[in-house]
């Protein structure tokens, strides 16, 4: 039996390609507008959307967790190098602490968050073959290139399995006690070594198995648009519409460079 987290979510039925294009749909207007009204609307809604994905909020929030530490340090640049407007707070050098920086500062912070979260909602619990095969189907990109990138993407499971084993390794050595800086270093390289020899081994039989043929290819999945696609991405533009159209009626709109 399937376990709750595991169990079968609306989100999980909408084809990955469709999930590409929501992604887009929900980050242009984002990308292109400046104000604190839209980015936090739309990260209200996209909250809102969660038990759609079939994740735990405090799922969500863990896999947030790398965003919410950058998040500040993008928002720290523009508090302190916006252009000043408004009420001057304090100066010090090239930084300047303003009524314009404060509101930019809070509008990148809620733009980052607004504009990570749907790449986590929509793929945390896609498939790489699925994407793939939607890809290489639906999109019509070229399926040697999809083919490629889904046996990279494969091997990033095993990155994480080797970086664990030479962590033990070292402690179990005695190694893995001091010099943090240096262990990194010299793990990272033997990291990159063992890349880029997987990545021969894995060429090469792809090329033996005809992976790098120019005859068109045939799927064993395939893979197709349905109703609920559409409904997923006429639900993204309505998100979106509710976003910008906060920002309009509470006068707080901005298109960025203005």
């Amino acid at each position: 039996m399937a376990s709750p987290s595991r169990a079968a979510a609306w989100l999980d039925g909408v084809n990955p390609v469709a999930k590409v294009a929501i992604v887009i749909v929900l980050a242009v207007p984002l990308l292109v507008s400046i104000d604190a009204v839209s980015a936090a609307t739309a990260l209200a809604l996209e909250m809102l959307a969660v038990p759609l994905t079939g994740l735990r909020y405090r799922v969500v929030l863990a896999r947030m967790l790398p965003v919410l530490a950058f998040a500040p340090v993008a928002a720290l640049s523009m508090l302190l190098y916006a252009r000043p407007g408004g009420t001057v707070y304090g100066t010090f050098l090239f930084a300047t602490v303003s009524d314009a920086s404060i509101s930019l500062s809070l509008a990148v912070l809620l733009r980052v968050l607004a504009l990570a979260l749907p790449m986590i909602l929509l793929f945390s619990r896609t498939d790489p073959t699925e994407l793939a095969d939607a890809l290489a189907q639906v999109a019509k990109l070229p399926s040697r290139f999809v083919l490629g990138v889904l046996a990279g993407a494969r091997t990033v499971g095993l990155f994480v399995d080797d970086w664990r084993t030479m962590s033990l390794a070292r402690r179990a050595r005695g190694l893995g006690d001091r010099g943090a800086v240096r262990r990194f270093l010299s793990m990272a390289f033997v990291l990159l070594v063992f890349a880029v020899r997987r990545g021969t081994t894995l060429a090469t039989a792809m090329e033996a198995r005809g992976f790098g043929a120019d005859i068109p290819r045939t799927w064993s999945r395939p893979s197709t648009l349905s109703a609920r696609d559409a409904v997923a991405l006429v639900g993204a533009l309505a998100l979106i519409a509710a976003a910008l159209g906060a920002a309009v009626a509470s006068g707080a709109f901005r298109v960025v460079g203005t």
